[in-house]
């Protein structure tokens, strides 16, 4: 498994380069746009929390597929920060979750992420490997996430910003 995270993180970093959204999608990139979400009190945090994209220049670009031609591989990349409010307060903070990914997804409705950069993570109680929450995690890194949604967060380096705690 590890030697797998890395070569697709390798793969990834490959396949990610820095050009600009507007060249990236000539080259087979397509904008994937990010909505604004709502988490109820007790889901993630102990408050309702409001998250909405303030810059979204996400791109993706599909690797592979399956015979059935369904994605089974896609690239993602891109500046993108989500103003994160605790709607109970008013207090807010702007996540800067500009990483890139490899998605592979996988025909039983699990994912693996080979990440590099931060990505939101958003945990449900007794869902992952970190506890109940909404954190920024940042680094290079594996997520699987199984068929049930279970996340299961796998630093090779790298770091977890808990967002709960900044809006509190």
């Amino acid at each position: 498994m590890r030697r797998t995270a890395l070569t697709t993180l390798t793969l990834a970093a490959a396949l990610l380069g820095t050009q600009p959204a507007t060249a990236a999608a000539e080259d087979g990139w397509e904008p994937a746009p990010s909505t604004p979400w709502d988490v109820a009190a007790g889901v993630r945090c102990d408050f309702p929390v409001h998250g909405e994209p303030v810059v979204d220049e996400v791109v993706r670009r599909v690797l592979s597929t399956y015979p059935d031609g369904s994605e089974r591989r896609v690239a993602y990349k891109g500046d993108l920060v989500f103003r994160v409010t605790n709607t109970e307060t008013g207090a807010a903070h702007d996540a800067d979750v500009s990483g890139s990914a490899v998605v592979e997804y996988r025909r039983d409705g699990s994912q693996l992420w080979a990440v590099h950069g931060p990505v939101f993570v958003g945990v449900g109680a007794g869902q992952g490997t970190l506890p109940r929450g909404l954190y920024i995690v940042d680094g290079v890194y594996t997520m699987d996430i199984s068929a049930t949604g279970y996340k299961a967060v796998h630093l090779v380096r790298g770091t977890t910003d808990d967002l709960c705690a900044r809006i509190d």
